[in-house]
């Protein structure tokens, strides 16, 4: 088969399109035949410093094709299923094996890149709302990098659930393309400092809920940004700088910060359900999947450049 890998941690430009083996089906997974892949914060962060699991490596958490070849203690899932994975690496290929429990029926009719992004960016921001968030009608939410995959799903799940939504993003433009979604006001972080700016937005009430997969410095921001009470769901570092955080600064207002990894239970009954119904919504045109562009799969280096550049609205897919 054909993938991207690289041999050594870095930049964009370790990435290569060449020759690989073609994946193992094990007695409990499938092989799929990748017909998308969709690009993660998580992708671009493990090429950047991650473990080199396998030589060279192929990176990438998310895609999506059809069944291909099906271990013999597989029995819900045949040959010919059209399914969403997840795994910890091997995205970036032509081929991949995933445990069983890692794949999604995607539902007929359903574009399969748009399927594609759901399980990790979907089941990550439905899980900072309510499972670790525990959002409820009427309160407000501010979404760190609203145009990133999670933001842009953490942005319909909490209106759809009643809140008002507040979000931050780069630029002005960026902001704007993420209204039809149900923003109700953005922020844009390089021109006014998020804190105050939530503080202005909400009569110095502050907010419910702070959805941060930015991390670094951004973290302490989303902090100052809680209301009596409120909750921090911290679920990535995708600026990729150390955490500092003045944990002092939870306690006058009873604030609270939970950590939030959805790859620790993405194998429990809960978390698979929750994934399957997210795609099943999505397939009904319940929510909004947002594709900002596509790349080849031979072009992937370009791709995780475009990714870092913080021009995307949305998630990034490779085209086997």
């Amino acid at each position: 088969m054909k993938a991207a890998v690289y041999y050594r941690n870095g930049g964009p430009e370790v990435l290569t399109y060449e020759d690989a083996p073609d994946p193992v089906c094990h007695r409990a997974g499938v092989v799929i035949r990748v017909e998308a892949v969709s690009i993660e914060g998580g992708d671009t962060l493990n090429r950047f410093g991650g473990a080199l699991v396998t030589n060279p490596h192929i990176v990438g958490y998310q895609a999506a094709g059809e069944i291909v070849e099906i271990g013999d203690e597989v029995h819900h899932l045949k040959v010919g299923d059209r399914v969403a994975t997840v795994n910890a690496f091997g995205s970036h290929a032509e081929l991949r094996s995933v445990p069983a429990r890692n794949a999604w029926r995607v539902p007929d009719g359903f574009d399969i890149g748009k399927a594609s992004v759901i399980p990790v960016a979907f089941g990550t921001a439905d899980d900072c709302l309510f499972h670790a968030g525990h959002l409820k009608a009427g309160e407000t939410v501010l979404v760190q990098a609203g145009a990133s995959g999670v933001g842009t799903a953490a942005i319909q799940l909490a209106k759809r659930a009643g809140a008002r939504v507040l979000a931050t993003a780069s630029s002005d433009e960026r902001l704007e393309r993420l209204k039809p979604l149900g923003l109700d006001e953005g922020i844009n972080y390089k021109a006014e400092d998020v804190a105050k700016a939530v503080m202005r937005l909400t009569d110095n009430k502050g907010v419910d809920l702070v959805v941060d997969s930015v991390g670094g410095p951004t973290l302490q921001g989303s902090i100052n940004s809680l209301g009596y009470r409120g909750r921090v769901s911290m679920v990535g570092a995708a600026g990729r700088e150390p955490q500092v955080v003045d944990v002092g600064s939870l306690m006058g207002g009873n604030r609270s910060l939970t950590g939030v990894f959805l790859g620790a239970e993405i194998m429990t009954d809960r978390a698979h359900d929750n994934i399957q119904r997210l795609i099943d919504e999505a397939a009904r045109g319940e929510l909004q999947v947002l594709i900002d562009r596509t790349f080849p799969l031979s072009d992937a280096a370009a791709a995780h450049a475009y990714i870092e550049s913080r021009q995307a609205v949305g998630r990034v897919l490779l085209i086997p």
